[in-house]
């Protein structure tokens, strides 16, 4: 069997764009954000998760008051105890990076300062689409493709 010359093209026929990154012609960009969308590989599916602990990147957060599974349209109301004085918050699903059943513990990508910072959950207009947009924007402007331990792509 040949040796693979490295400078080659190898694999399939998609156009492949974006310098080599992983995003194909017609197909979402490789590790885009959707803020009401649990990723596939974090273990959700359907299950209750109601009870279980938050953990952000640096530390934990609260217990998950609430959770929806609606298609498109799924959150975390996160109710944070005396960390951030008794208020809940509200993370989308996209914020969800793993979940561990067993020990009952969802974790999320972010920082706690950074969902400390989002903008202020208020029961009354969790569902306005105003907020959402809001609230989906700001964690989607500080999301980033890569787990934070990964190093960047060259």
């Amino acid at each position: 069997m040949d040796g693979l010359d490295p400078r080659a093209t190898h694999g399939g026929t998609e156009p492949i764009l974006d310098d080599g990154r992983g995003t194909v012609a017609g197909g979402a960009p490789a590790g885009a954000f959707d803020p009401w969308r649990y990723r596939d590989e974090a273990g959700v599916a359907s299950a209750d998760l109601t009870g279980y602990k938050v953990e952000a990147t640096d530390g934990a957060i609260g217990k998950i008051d609430r959770a929806s599974h609606e298609v498109d349209d799924s959150y975390l109301v996160v109710d944070t105890g005396p960390w951030v004085f008794g208020k809940k918050v509200m993370l989308p699903a996209g914020t969800v990076n793993h979940v561990d059943h067993d020990a009952r513990t969802v974790h999320v990508d972010r920082e706690k300062d950074q969902i400390k910072a989002a903008p202020e959950y208020d029961e009354s207009s969790h569902a306005d689409p105003g907020y959402r947009d809001r609230l989906g924007g700001y964690y989607g402007e500080n999301h980033s493709a890569l787990p934070p331990d990964v190093p960047p792509r060259i």
